[in-house]
């Protein structure tokens, strides 16, 4: 058992649930720097480590028709060193990056002429290109970043990026503060997006794997697609192809200048740190980035649906079915109907879509119901979905979804579902608080989505309060037909597909 989940059942027996979250909550606390940045520190002093999150509240909503992709894309980049650290030669390197984009704006403007391209000229640009990158790629320290902090003890370095936000993790040991507080603000201080271009190719080749060739990765695309009108959550995180073959290392830079700003990331520090000496070495490090002001809002707001909206992919694959509803955002007062609704239908073998549809009528080899896709920063979707088992059908299944949806409206859940529900939520937070890398990123989320760090340890309160009269009254509300987009892949024979 890890000791901090032993600490939280320790704090469970002596305190009681909201008596143990009242204990870890005192050891939270919270400054700010000179230039805006939030820092929010859990002190553990149980093991000579610690995890450290920044977050970035930028994901691909920020982005528009061009640079879909981009917040994935500096993601990567962020790895990529500084003209410190990965460099042999910044100089030498800075020219040739420079000469290596200019070969790729030329390439690419002759390349967008489409059909009015000159083939010669295209191929000799092309050329000119490539040679240009293999040049600068040559005077590169390849992964000097990850290679540095790994040898100073980092486990798990990694990062995500998703419709809402980026997230960048470590884990260190407790004396490596001032390394981690050094490396962490330097790439976001100095990018200096080197290799942009080899690292194009790399997210092409992720994006083929990921969605042009997976049935449902497909199906999922064409989902949001139809499930969006105008909100940015309609385009995937990882963006489109084009723009992702187009995009320009300027694209990106002037992207991190507007996005990477102070005032727009939280840093979550947990573990053996004491927050009166953590505070100067942040101040030292992060208190480097400069203020400037924060990026324009999202202010697009997706039109109430008038209408059923369906979507068929014929495929030589299993067939799927996905059924979503607009909802609202996480901090919407119905998100723990949601919460609620989610355990109640779809989680786990006591869900009422698994006991119906897999386990009693064998419909399907999997089915279930989830809440958060998108996002959580904005409205989003409610989702229910099943994979039909040989010989049934997407339509034998969406019929026994929707059958279930009416006994939700029209009958009241049990009080031992209510009940799981209220448990489970529990559990989850316990879970959620099992190391330090967890703690972490559920302060982090909860300062940027919901408002302040502190409402993570009142979300309990929220699904607590929820009661049989509002699942009832939410599903009536919003599980309605011209509120729902269905998407499915139905299967085909090679060469049937369309």
């Amino acid at each position: 058992m890890h000791k901090r989940l032993f600490v939280v059942l320790l704090l469970l027996a002596a305190f009681g649930f909201a008596g143990a979250l009242d204990e870890l909550q005192k050891n939270i606390s919270e400054f700010t720097l000179s230039n805006g940045l939030k820092v929010i520190v859990y002190e553990d002093h149980m093991a000579p480590v610690f995890s450290a999150v920044t977050y970035a509240d930028v994901g691909s909503v920020n982005e528009h028709v061009g640079i879909t992709g981009l917040a994935h894309i500096f993601e990567h980049m962020a790895f990529k060193g500084t003209s410190v650290i990965g460099a042999t030669d910044w100089e030498k390197e800075k020219a040739a990056i420079e000469k290596e984009e200019a070969a790729f704006l030329a390439f690419r403007a002759e390349r967008n002429k489409g059909p009015l391209a000159d083939p010669g000229k295209l191929k000799a640009l092309e050329a000119d290109f490539q040679a240009a990158k293999e040049a600068s790629k040559a005077l590169v320290e390849g992964n000097a970043f990850a290679r540095i902090v790994e040898r100073e003890g980092c486990e798990g370095l990694n990062a995500s990026t998703s419709f809402d936000q980026t997230q960048y993790y470590y884990n260190f040991p407790s004396n490596k503060v001032e390394l981690w507080a050094y490396m962490e603000s330097e790439r976001f201080l100095d990018p200096a997006l080197r290799e942009f271009h080899t690292e194009m190719e790399v997210i092409s080749e992720e994006r083929r794997m990921g969605i042009e060739s997976q049935p449902t990765g497909r199906l999922f695309e064409e989902f949001l697609g139809a499930a969006y009108l105008a909100h940015p959550y309609s385009v995937f995180v990882i963006g489109h192809m084009s723009d992702i073959q187009n995009m320009s290392r300027a694209d990106a830079m002037a992207f991190y200048r507007a996005h990477y700003i102070p005032r727009n990331l939280v840093v979550a520090v947990a573990g053996d740190v004491y927050p009166e000496k953590l505070k100067p070495v942040m101040e030292k490090y992060f208190g480097r980035l400069e203020d400037r002001p924060l990026p324009p809002a999202v202010t697009t707001v997706e039109p109430p649906q008038r209408g059923e909206r369906r979507v068929k992919i014929k495929d030589p694959s299993q067939p799927f079915v996905i059924m979503g509803y607009h909802k609202g955002a996480f901090n919407d007062p119905d998100d723990p109907v949601f919460s609620a609704i989610t355990d109640i239908m779809g989680e786990g073998r006591t869900s009422r879509l698994y006991k119906r549809l897999v386990r009693d009528e064998k419909l399907a080899l999997a089915a279930a119901a989830f809440t958060g896709l998108p996002g959580n920063k904005y409205p989003g979707l409610f989702i229910f979905y099943a994979v039909p088992m040989q010989g049934k059908t997407n339509a034998e299944n969406e019929a026994a979804i929707l059958d279930e949806i009416e006994k939700l409206k029209n009958e009241p859940v049990t009080a031992e579902e209510l009940q799981r529900v209220k448990t489970r939520a529990k559990a989850d937070l316990i879970r959620s608080m099992q190391n330090p890398t967890g703690i972490a990123v559920q302060l982090a989320f909860y300062e940027k989505v919901a408002g302040g760090w502190q409402k993570l340890f009142t979300q309990l309160e929220r699904i607590d309060k929820v009661t049989a009269d509002d699942i009832m009254r939410v599903a009536k509300q919003y599980f309605i037909e011209s509120n729902r987009t269905v998407a499915e892949i139905e299967h085909a024979e090679e060469g049937g597909a369309q």
